[in-house]
């Protein structure tokens, strides 16, 4: 790859694939679009992932420049309104940008030649799936404004694969581990961030449901996968993530405790049925890429949050970090009228 285009990549995930790609692709001409809502909510001053890049587009994907495409052979898409909280409280918006915008991207970058789009979606598409692993044969069925865009992303981006225009699908599981703009709504993050801070692990559920994860270095490592992967299957949707890695969410907590001796945690036995519980089987991932499968563990993710939160000074105040949480900031953004309701800045205030 001569030239590669990330989207979204000053986010929690972009941040790390900068990083990645910049080592898996040394010479390449790295290029960056994003609309920079979360661009100075940096959790590691050591480094700024995008002075690794040749060049830094600020751009709302819903209105890219004709002018990115040029030279460009891989799209890695990242940019998206991320997590069910924001997809919920600005739907419209969700579905505007993770998939109209997303397809029309898609189909102007394969007008201008580019050769390998590869797509961040979800495991969430999946829904409630307690009787079963799901695989990429099982019905979807999103239950949330952003699991819902996601399929509709990749309904809209399959019918452009062909020969000289292959489509990879990445349905991540759960994003877990540190970032140079990490995030605290995430469920393994959250439970690593609340026990240093507080030396507490509240679980609002009973404590049962499923969660697939994946280390955000490993889903990076699945990017350069896709990007590269031989083109005699032009679409390709697959499940991303390791069969060890479905927990059910006390697991998980537990998991930290052995890491964080000493925390309690309190699980809520009344807490209604949470329908966002499933369990994913990434076999068919393991056939594809089996020189890119997930390289990190649950105790080494953990491990690595904990001096990640401690080098940020996390744990001693963990209160103003409100930067860390997506529908917090956005929210911020908006109230400060920053951005507008469609969630697009208003340049005048920005």
């Amino acid at each position: 790859m001569r030239k590669i285009l990330i989207t979204g990549n000053m986010g929690y995930v972009g941040s790390v694939a900068v990083l990645h790609l910049r080592r898996a692709f040394p010479v390449a001409k790295l290029v960056g679009l994003d609309s920079a809502y979360f661009g100075a909510c940096l959790s590691d001053g050591a480094v700024l992932p995008e002075s690794l890049l040749d060049q830094q587009i600020f751009a709302d994907v819903r209105a890219v420049p004709e002018s990115v495409f040029q030279g460009v052979e891989g799209v890695v898409h990242l940019a998206g309104i991320s997590n069910d909280p924001i997809g919920n409280a600005y739907e419209q918006a969700t579905l505007d940008v993770n998939a109209l915008a997303t397809v029309d991207l898609a189909a102007r970058a394969k007008a201008a030649g580019v050769t390998s789009f590869v797509f961040a979606s979800s495991c969430s598409v999946y829904g409630f799936a307690e009787e079963g692993a799901r695989d990429e044969s099982s019905e979807v069925e999103p239950l949330t404004a952003y699991a819902t865009s996601k399929v509709k992303a990749e309904e809209g981006l399959t019918p452009l694969a062909d020969a000289s225009f292959k489509v990879t699908c990445l349905r991540f599981a759960t994003a877990c581990g540190f970032s140079p703009r990490v995030r605290l709504d995430l469920v393994l993050n959250d439970f690593v961030a609340c026990a240093l801070s507080t030396g507490e692990i509240q679980i609002l559920s009973d404590g049962t449901p499923w969660r697939p994860l994946i280390d955000v270095r490993d889903m990076a490592l699945a990017m350069e996968w896709a990007l590269t992967r031989g083109s005699s299957e032009p679409s390709v949707v697959v499940n991303v993530g390791r069969e060890e890695w479905n927990y059910r969410v006390r697991e998980l907590a537990e998991a930290v405790l052995a890491e964080v001796p000493g925390v309690t945690i309190h699980i809520n036995q009344n807490a209604p049925a949470d329908k966002r519980s499933y369990r994913v089987s990434f076999r068919k991932f393991e056939s594809l890429a089996p020189r890119h499968q997930p390289r990190y563990g649950l105790p080494q993710t953990i491990r690595d949050l904990l001096l990640g939160f401690k080098n940020c000074g996390l744990q001693r105040n963990p209160d103003p970090y409100f930067q860390y949480s997506r529908l917090k900031f956005v929210s911020f953004l908006v109230k400060e009228n920053r951005l507008d309701g469609t969630l697009r800045w208003r340049h005048e205030n920005r």
